[in-house]
């Protein structure tokens, strides 16, 4: 097609200027992107060339109409197909086909699924999944994830957390009110409301008491407009960054997982550019947790993480990212973050 070489970024939720991925101005259909997968997972290693460049080149609402498409055409899930290439190849390209799957799967489904696994989990990488879906997302997608979630495993989300024995209070309390929040998603801001809560969470840093009820209200219940008010208040209070002030005075896991949720709630891309960091600084990579930013950003705010990140790091994501992995499960991190600026 003349048009395949041009590109519009789009996005799932949030600022479309923030995704990075590039979608052709005039894709085939999702007929058509069936046929071409089908081809592609043909053989004994599949052509995983044409299906970064299938999949990582549409949309969620794109990706879905493919996998309607497949069932019809060939009679079985183009989820099932990678699973069974995954299942042959997974010395091969298991770090592909994992991010692969994740990526093809609609996205409250695909955090239903990372979080029924990370409840399961008592490291620390699995407890941000929690933190990440319920606070980084917008208020309708986390309803999304807890709706499929029943579905899919005829429990709820909060069940799960509150019954998780991997997970220990106080930690568990803040995670279920997180999880069944349901914030307003409007602007509106109440700045005497702003101005109290600054000053009760300075008062639960201060004393170290981070775990009081009145912080664990204000953090799973309030808008994320209202919750940047009342941080720029304690900011304006105090002179420094109430993440900062809460990573220095508290350094139990639950300081840490508080101070991720003031992230994930008002700087999202703070979080996240720290967590692709971490996934590749040193000896090896964790492969997981990069896939897990990666797949679930770049159709929301992966601009912002790779600014972020360059300011924070003095380096690119492209380029570490690269340095760090490597063959089809290189290629296709590349894809989704795409080039930079």
């Amino acid at each position: 097609m003349l048009a395949a070489h041009l590109f519009t970024t789009i996005a799932v939720e949030g600022s479309a200027a923030m995704s990075t991925v590039a979608v052709p101005s005039l894709p085939p259909t999702a007929s058509e992107d069936a046929e071409s997968l089908r081809k592609a997972l043909q053989g004994w290693r599949a052509d995983k060339a044409s299906l970064i460049g299938i999949l990582c080149r549409r949309t969620a609402s794109q990706r879905a109409a493919i996998r309607r498409a497949y069932a019809f055409l060939y009679r079985e899930p183009l989820l099932n197909c990678f699973r069974y290439k995954l299942s042959r190849h997974h010395l091969l390209s298991v770090d592909f086909w994992k991010a692969l799957i994740l990526w093809t799967m609609d996205p409250a489904e695909r955090d239903a699924n990372l979080v029924h696994e990370a409840v399961k989990k008592k490291d620390e990488i699995y407890i941000l999944v929690l933190i990440e879906v319920s606070c980084a997302s917008t208020p309708d997608h986390l309803m999304a994830v807890r709706d499929i979630y029943r579905k899919l495993f005829s429990c709820s989300i909060e069940e799960d957390v509150a019954s998780s024995p991997a997970l220990q209070e106080p930690l568990k309390k803040m995670l279920v009110s997180l999880v069944s929040s349901y914030r307003y998603a409007g602007e509106h801001v109440d700045m005497d409301v702003a101005k109290l809560e600054a000053a009760q969470l300075s008062e639960a840093i201060r004393e170290k008491q981070l775990q009081r009820d009145e912080v664990v209200r204000i953090i799973s219940t309030r808008s994320k407009s209202q919750l940047r008010a009342t941080f720029q208040q304690y900011k304006e209070d105090h002179g420094t960054d109430i993440g900062e002030d809460i990573n220095g005075q508290c350094s139990s896991q639950f300081g840490r997982m508080l101070k991720s949720a003031v992230w994930c709630l008002t700087s999202p891309e703070k979080h996240f550019a720290q967590v692709i960091r971490y996934s590749i600084l040193g000896l090896g990579t964790y492969e997981d947790l990069l896939t897990r930013v990666i797949v679930s950003r770049a159709e929301i705010d992966m601009k912002q993480i790779k600014q972020e990140y360059k300011a924070r790091y003095k380096s690119a994501v492209t380029l570490d990212v690269a340095g760090d992995t490597s063959f089809g499960y290189r290629d296709m991190l590349l894809a989704l973050v795409g080039s930079e600026d």
